[in-house]
Parts: C-alpha cells; sequence; structure tokens
C-alpha cells in the first residue's frame, strides 16, 4: 500500500494538469506545511522566524515546468531577486536552485548563462548558491556543469545521491575540487539498474560517502531527518576529531521541527531548506511520496 502511495505521488508531481489545478487553487490542504508561501517576502518572514532559534536556511523559488528560454530567465530572475531580498534583509541564507528550472532542458548554453547570472550576484553578496540534484537522467550534465563552473566560481555546490551506484566514484572525482557537497538519500523514483532499491544498501552507502566525504576534509552538508544517521555522523565526527564548522546537518522546512531545534542546543550548525513560489506541487507531491504517513496531516487539513 506505502508503495502504491508513493508511486502515485511521484506520478502526480510530474503531471502539469494536477500542477496547474494546484496553482488554481494555492497553498491548501497542507502544502503550507512544506512550502514557506508564494511570495519572496513570506519566505523571508520564515527565514527570519527560524533564524530567530539559531537555525539558517536556503531559500530555493520552486519551479518545476520551463518551456521556453523566456520562462527559464524569468525563473532566473527570481533566483537574483531571492538573493536581493536576503542580502536587504540581512537574514541569513544561502540560495538553492534546480537547473531545470533555469532552462537545463532547452540548451546548456542557456542554462550557463542563466547560472552565471546568478553566481555573479551572489558573489557580489558574498553568498553561496547550491545546485540540486535532480533525476537521474540530470545526473551526469549536472555535474558537468557544476566542473565548469567551479573553474570560475568557488560559491556554488551540488548535491549527490547516497542511492545511486555511481555515487561512490563522483565523491572521489568531486574531491579533485574540494566540492562543497549536500548528501542526501535521493527522493526521485529510479530504475534498479541505476540505483539500489533496497534501504538498507542506501543506508550503508550514504554513512560511507559521509564518512569520505568528511575525511577527504571537505565541507559537508549531511541532509537527513533519519535520526540513525545524524548520531552516525555525530559518532564519526567525535570520533576523528572532526571540528563542528566543518559540516552541517539540512532538514526540510516544517519536517523534524524538535529535532532542528535539539540539534541547534547541542552546538550543531542547521541548515533548513525552504522552499517558496507558486510553483509548488511537484516539490510537495516529492514529500508525501518520501513519506505517506504526511498524506494523514493533508487529510485533516482538508475536512477542518
Amino acid at each position: 500500500m506505502e508503495m502504491m502511495l508513493r508511486n502515485m505521488f511521484q506520478a502526480l508531481g510530474k503531471s502539469r494538469s494536477a500542477n496547474r489545478l494546484a496553482k488554481k487553487y494555492g497553498l491548501r490542504f497542507g502544502a503550507a506545511r512544506f512550502v514557506a508561501g508564494e511570495t519572496i517576502k513570506q519566505s523571508i518572514d520564515a527565514v527570519r522566524a527560524l533564524n530567530a532559534d539559531g537555525r539558517i536556511a536556503t531559500l530555493d523559488h520552486l519551479g518545476e515546468f520551463v518551456f521556453s528560454e523566456a520562462e527559464a530567465r524569468e525563473s532566473a530572475d527570481m533566483c537574483i531577486q531571492t538573493l536581493d531580498a536576503i542580502a536587504t534583509s540581512g537574514v541569513k541564507s544561502n540560495l538553492s536552485l534546480k537547473m531545470t528550472s533555469l532552462g537545463l532542458d532547452i540548451s546548456k548554453e542557456l542554462c550557463m548563462s542563466n547560472m552565471r547570472r546568478i553566481l555573479d550576484r551572489a558573489r557580489q553578496y558574498g553568498n553561496f548558491v547550491r545546485i540540486d540534484m535532480e533525476d537521474y537522467a540530470h545526473c551526469q550534465i549536472s555535474l558537468d556543469i557544476y566542473r565548469e563552473l567551479r573553474q570560475e566560481y568557488d560559491n556554488v555546490g551540488i548535491v549527490i545521491q547516497a542511492y545511486l551506484y555511481r555515487t561512490v566514484q563522483d565523491i572521489e572525482d568531486l574531491n579533485t575540487l574540494k566540492a562543497n557537497l549536500r548528501l542526501v538519500k535521493g527522493a526521485y523514483k529510479e530504475s534498479p539498474q541505476v540505483a539500489f532499491p533496497e534501504k538498507k544498501d542506501v543506508d550503508d552507502n550514504y554513512k560511507k560517502i559521509i564518512e569520505m566525504h568528511l575525511l577527504n576534509g571537505n565541507y559537508t552538508a549531511v541532509a537527513s531527518h533519519d535520526e540513525a544517521i545524524i548520531n552516525y555522523t555525530k559518532q564519526l565526527v567525535k570520533a576523528k576529531g572532526i571540528a563542528k564548522d566543518r559540516f552541517e546537518f539540512q532538514m526540510l522546512y516544517g519536517i523534524c521541527e524538535e529535532l532542528q531545534k535539539q540539534l541547534v542546543a547541542e552546538g550543531y550548525r542547521v541548515r533548513v531548506y525552504v522552499p517558496y513560489g507558486v510553483d509548488w506541487f511537484g516539490y510537495f507531491m516529492r514529500r508525501l511520496a518520501e513519506r505517506p504517513a504526511n498524506v494523514w496531516f493533508v487529510l485533516k487539513n482538508m475536512f477542518k
């Protein structure tokens, strides 16, 4: 039953018609738990509240479907406006983005042009930009673009997914760049030809790449709500004498709030991924697919 629900939500998240319907009705039925709002102002207010109790953030202007150069440039403009708002407000936040929203599926050149515009503005403010990893079809081109950008910029990082077989080799290859990586389990439905189908294997690989990247001396963002993974990281850094300023824990907005606050109280750096924007539906569906128990939260909101 859980697998059936997960597959259903993943399919819905890719549906253009469902996305259009969601935009019409706005952030109802529980989506506001996971999405900070539809405007930059709402997102900045959410980050300010996180900063007030010691958490930092990374803001992501959500975008799922980009079909033209104009839409891609508009999405890049929103990223730049987000960086402007972070600087003007003084909140503690980086920027996260998906390169498909910047025109990656239209042309690499368009995407690179938009990425350079964004990274130039971020560098002007002394801020940092994280490239989110998407599905497997975009993995190699994303890494290729990241390597190219690292020749010009030191304020850019990328995400690596533990459920892919290729990941250990990617970690080794990226060590030459001293890459700042966000390490995640992976949220997309992938074929067993390219990804571990069993949770235990994913968890084992996740622990392996956390250790590899930390021991390589590179900044590591451990993005997980799994307390077993968090505790593993705590024990590892203590045993290896790794300073707390060499890594951080990352979690999603609206999930495991108490755990986030507990980690801050223990002296760890905690960054919250804060998505916002009108194009929130695909993100919301992936959150439900990751943890179908969240569906009951949504159902309760529907009948309030």
